[in-house]
């Protein structure tokens, strides 16, 4: 029979044992010590060690932080290292990739200078290269600029169209707040890669879209290796035959476009470049979804009616402004 001392603990069923001649055991705290110290030790509120260990810690050997490593870690002021492994295979341009393209991981981007400033943007000229190799090519990096120095003064009409799923970023984008001019460089860099993938892919003559990263797109530079960029449409002034080769291929990319639902939405002689004959679009960020967009069709007849009045002052007979409308308007089927 158990003594009275102890006592039963139901839910385990067993019996805790009393602590008998526990002051015959050195005191109240006798009977811990006895069995090798099972009760609660004191909290000795610091190590007895922390001043050895501080001394010995001043000797070891630390690890670079994090951001010392940034991209131009170990190149010349004015370089980085490719970000072509920065993209994802979504941010690159359409495959096959062009055999002319850098994108070996060991390539270095050279900023070389600028090419065109805008309200939106500004565009350098890269050198993407191989140290030690032949392998390098020039490259336009497309930067939209940071909110407080952005003019997005035209932008209402063209975002029109463009609303994402996210409904704060929509509030924003209205409200012109800081996130919003923020989430509006993005939809612009973004809505110009598209576009130009898209188009690149159906045959119009754009400039390859390398990559886009953040709000820098990467293209295809336009223009003589040794960096010389290839005139504007407005800076030309070609004789009866170049003309004429000139605005069939306009016509003929203008139709290009309309059949894919899309107008260029700000085209003119100044984004119309002329590299040996050959006709290229650029500065496509506000490309409009003539269906979808509720001006879509005026947008549509505007960028016609733009170009057409060049090359007619130009002495060029078939350049008719409503004609080319009325055959883009068929093309987009909105007539």
């Amino acid at each position: 029979m158990r003594d009275s001392a102890d006592s039963f603990d139901p839910p385990y069923g067993r019996v805790r044992r009393a602590n008998r001649g526990g002051a015959n055991r050195g005191g109240a705290d006798g009977g811990n010590a006895s069995r090798g110290g099972r009760g609660k030790r004191p909290w000795p509120g610091n190590f007895d060690d922390a001043e050895t260990f501080a001394k010995r810690d001043r000797h070891r050997e630390r690890l670079a932080s994090e951001d010392s490593l940034d991209a131009t870690d170990g190149l010349p002021e004015g370089d980085r290292w490719s970000t072509w492994d920065q993209s994802t295979p979504l941010e690159r341009g359409p495959r096959p990739h062009p055999k002319w393209l850098v994108t070996e991981l060991a390539a270095v981007d050279t900023e070389l200078g600028i090419l065109k400033t805008g309200k939106e943007a500004d565009v350098y000229l890269i050198r993407r290269g191989v140290p030690g190799t032949e392998r390098r090519c020039l490259l336009a990096a497309k930067r939209y600029r940071e909110a407080e120095h952005r003019l997005f003064h035209r932008d209402a009409g063209y975002l029109e169209g463009r609303r994402t799923r996210e409904s704060r970023v929509n509030r924003a984008v209205a409200s012109r707040s800081e996130f919003g001019k923020a989430a509006i460089a993005g939809q612009w860099a973004n809505a110009e890669f598209s576009a130009l993938c898209r188009l690149h892919s159906a045959g119009v003559p754009v400039p390859y879209p390398v990559q886009i990263l953040g709000t820098e797109v990467l293209l295809e530079f336009i223009g003589e290796a040794d960096g010389t960029p290839a005139p504007r449409l407005a800076e030309t002034r070609p004789g009866a035959d170049e003309l004429a080769s000139l605005w069939e291929q306009l016509t003929d990319a203008l139709c290009t476009l309309a059949r894919h639902g899309v107008a260029h939405g700000d085209l003119s002689p100044y984004n119309l470049l002329v590299d040996r004959h050959r006709l290229v679009l650029i500065d496509l960020p506000q490309v409009v979804d003539v269906i979808s967009h509720p001006n879509g069709p005026a947008y549509l007849a505007r960028d016609a009616r733009n170009v057409a009045t060049w090359f007619a002052r130009q002495g060029h007979g078939p350049a008719d402004a409503d004609a080319l409308a009325d055959l883009l308007a068929r093309e987009a089927r909105l007539a």
